[in-house]
This record gives structure tokens, C-alpha cells and sequence, in this order.
């Protein structure tokens, strides 16, 4: 019997949560303006709104994998997209800075559980051999998502005013929720479209998934250096990665002496580059060995940025960041595969705590940047620097972890039966 392919429906579920959780994350930032006009906000207040959503965001990210691992991932995702859906609608509602900040902190709630959860998802309805090209083609997606926002929020905007250009945004959400909540299952064998043949498939990912009688508690788990050098490889990941969504227009203003038109068309390419990267991840053979990947991803983006800040031509310089950005992503659906052959039954948990180290870098790394620039006069060939050394520590970091290897030992756990006193009695 041939097997269904019921599986990619999954994907493309997965995949268009993805893009939608970053469209409605980043349609403020163009809706800036016209807010800040509207509600007499200066930008120190707008500031402030902005983190909101970052600092709910780091600080829910646990909770929200822990219920996805307890209570199932369709029952999670269907409320906490239909209550982030609601909050990005409240937005355009939004009559003063205080409602605003609310809105944006709850709207960060919601969205912590997105990425966590989405990995618990692919995890047990994929087969090993699939899920890094199915994270990369999400990771791909987003990238480019995320760069293809601002236009298209500009454009909502200009039809329709801010406010209800964010309900146009929460609708897509709703849609989204309807479709999944109809049709998805947490267990592929429950599901009536999946044949004999994929279900025989997909038994590995559901026992890899499933929670046995004594396994060890999700925070002795978490308190592993296994998950510890993994949570810090993606800290330092993100530290360069916001580099790019913070500084970088501003680098290619005052750094390079760009225009504000030319600085925004050139910024667009570490995130273009960056969703290559994430596919070509994916594509890769499957005898090269994801940690070598991982590792010399992190090195040649050291070497790269380190070779960035040597390059007189703007364009030149900017098509060497862009590959650091390539090299840098192709970690991108190994780092999150990694939380699958972790976490096992608490992957949405490792899940959440890696990625609320990489929100925690959000925050940390345009603080430091602006630390830096301020002390050195401006010298953002330093800010750079430290980019190039956090990619270091990333690269190191891939020496030690070995994934794979923590699967095979929960699977060995699973098949040998915990020997008992009277066994070892003569």
C-alpha cells in the first residue's frame, strides 16, 4: 500500500502560521507613524510598546510549550491564534498609550506559543528523514514573509487607515484557526485521511513524542548541559540575527553614507539571503552530518563578517553580509530539529526555552550595540566584532552537541527495562 501524503498538509499549516505570526508581529512598525500622529505617542513611548510585545514574548515562551506538551497542540494553537488574532484586531481599537501597551503585551502572550508548539506538530506527524526540510521550508518562509510585510502593511494602510489595517490582519488569522480546528488531528493515526501505510510511517515520530511512565521531569531536562549549550548556541544566533533588523539601516546611513531609499533596499538582503539559507538546509543530502552543517555555518558567518568590516564597496560588502546571513540560517532547522531529538515528549518545552534565549538576545543586542556606539564614537566596526565572536561561540558550541545522540539514548532507555534488585540476586 502506497502512503497518503496527508503529512504535507501539516506542513503547509505550519508554514502559513508561520508567516502569518510575522506579518502580524512586524505591521506595527509601519503602522508607527500614523499611531504615534493619532494618539499624540512620542517615540520614547512608542519604544516602549514595542518592547511590550518582545518582553510578553521571552517571558511566555515555557508556559506556553509546557501546554502544548500537557494538553496538545491543536487545543493550544486553536485558543492562543484566535486570542492573538483578537489582540492584533484590538490594536486598531487602541485609544491611548496605556490600552496600547496592554494590547501589545497580550498579543506577545499568544504569540510565545507559535514556534513551539508549531515544532511539536511537525515532529509527530513528520518522519525524521522529512522534518529538517520541512523546518527550513517554514524558516524560509518566514524570512521572506517577514520581508514582504512592510510593503504589503504599507499597502493596507493606505486603503484602509491603521486601524483597520490590523483587522484585515487578525482575519487571516481567524481563517487560519477555522481550517485547523476542522481538520487537524494531534495524533496522525486518529486522523480518517491517513492510510495504514503513513501511519506505519509516522510510528516512530508518535512514540518519539509520546510521555512514558517514569521519565524524567521536563525541568531536570532543561537543567541538562545538553539543552544549556543548545539554548546558548541560539542566544548568540540571535544576537547577530537582530543585527540585521535593528542597526543595519542605520549602519547604512551613517556607516556608509547611503541613502534612507538605497539603506532600505540593501537591508533587505541578510533576510533574503537568510531564507536561502534555511532551504538549502533542508536540501542538503542527508549523509552530511547536521552538526558539521551547524558548525560550519557559525564559522564561515565569523569569517565573513570579520571580512565585512574590510570591504570598501557597499554593494560588495553588503552581498558578504548577506552570505553570513545564508551561512548563519542554514543552523536555523537544525537548531529547532535539535529540540525534537532533545526534548522527545517535552520538545515544545525545549522548544520555548531555546527560543526565549534567542527573544532574550533581541532585547540584549541593540541595548549593546547602542552601548557600543555610544562609548566608541561611533565605531561600528566593533559592534560588528562582536557579532563575529558570538558566531564563534555558536560554532564551538556545535563541537559538543551531538542531537542525535540523545535520541538514541531515550530510545534505548524506552527498550531496556529498569533492572530491579531481585534480578541481580543469585
Amino acid at each position: 500500500m502506497k502512503a497518503t501524503r496527508v503529512r504535507y498538509m501539516v506542513v503547509l499549516l505550519a508554514i502559513g502560521l508561520a508567516v502569518l505570526s510575522y506579518m502580524q508581529r512586524v505591521a506595527i512598525s509601519q503602522a508607527a507613524g500614523p499611531i504615534s500622529s493619532d494618539l499624540h505617542i512620542p517615540k520614547a513611548q512608542m519604544g516602549l510598546i514595542f518592547g511590550a510585545f518582545g518582553l510578553s514574548y521571552a517571558l511566555f515562551e515555557i508556559p506556553m510549550g509546557l501546554l502544548g506538551d500537557r494538553l496538545g497542540v491543536k487545543r493550544v494553537l486553536t485558543q492562543i491564534v484566535l486570542a492573538w488574532s483578537a489582540c492584533t484586531a484590538l490594536t486598531g481599537a487602541a485609544w491611548n498609550v496605556p490600552s496600547l501597551y496592554l494590547i501589545r503585551f497580550l498579543f506577545g502572550v499568544g504569540e510565545a506559543g507559535c514556534f513551539p508548539n508549531l515544532t511539536r506538530m511537525l515532529s509527530a506527524w513528520l518522519p525524521a528523514r522529512e522534518r529538517v526540510t520541512a523546518q527550513s521550508l517554514m524558516w524560509a518562509c518566514t524570512r521572506w514573509g517577514g520581508a514582504a510585510t512592510p510593503p504589503l502593511a504599507l499597502l493596507c494602510i493606505t486603503w484602509f487607515g491603521w486601524r483597520w489595517a490590523f483587522v484585515c490582519f487578525a482575519a487571516l488569522g481567524i481563517v487560519w484557526c477555522g481550517v485547523f480546528a476542522i481538520w487537524f488531528r494531534d495524533d496522525p493515526a486518529l486522523h480518517p485521511a491517513v492510510n495504514a501505510a503513513e501511519r506505519e510511517l509516522l510510528e516512530a515520530s508518535r512514540v518519539l513524542t509520546s510521555r512514558v511512565e517514569g521519565q524524567r521531569h521536563w525541568i531536570s531536562l532543561l537543567l541538562t548541559r545538553r539543552v544549556s549549550v543548545l539554548v546558548l548556541q541560539y542566544f548568540c544566533f540571535s544576537y547577530v540575527w537582530y543585527f540585521y533588523i535593528t542597526w543595519l539601516p542605520t549602519y547604512l546611513r551613517e556607516g556608509r553614507g547611503q541613502s534612507p531609499a538605497r539603506a532600505a533596499a540593501l537591508a533587505v538582503l541578510p533576510l533574503l539571503f537568510g531564507g536561502f539559507g534555511s532551504l538549502a538546509s533542508g536540501l542538503a543530502p542527508r549523509r552530511l552530518p547536521r552538526r558539521a552543517i551547524a558548525f560550519c555555518g557559525f564559522l564561515s558567518t565569523a569569517i565573513l563578517l570579520l571580512v565585512f568590516t574590510h570591504i570598501q564597496s557597499v554593494v560588495l560588502a553588503m552581498l558578504t553580509m548577506g552570505l553570513a546571513s545564508f551561512s548563519s540560517d542554514l543552523t536555523m532547522p537544525i537548531s529547532w530539529d535539535a529540540c525534537v531529538e532533545i526534548g522527545g515528549p517535552y520538545t515544545a518545552t525545549v522548544a520555548a526555552a531555546m527560543n526565549m534565549l534567542g527573544n532574550l538576545a533581541g532585547f540584549v543586542a541593540p541595548v549593546v550595540g547602542g552601548v557600543i556606539l555610544q562609548r566608541t564614537s561611533g565605531d561600528w566596526n566593533i559592534l560588528i566584532d562582536t557579532m563575529a565572536a558570538a558566531a564563534a561561540i555558536s560554532a564551538v558550541c556545535w563541537l559538543y552537541l551531538d542531537p542525535e545522540s540523545a535520541r538514541r539514548q531515550r530510545e534505548l532507555s524506552r527498550l531496556s527495562p529498569p533492572i530491579s534488585i531481585d534480578t541481580l540476586s543469585p
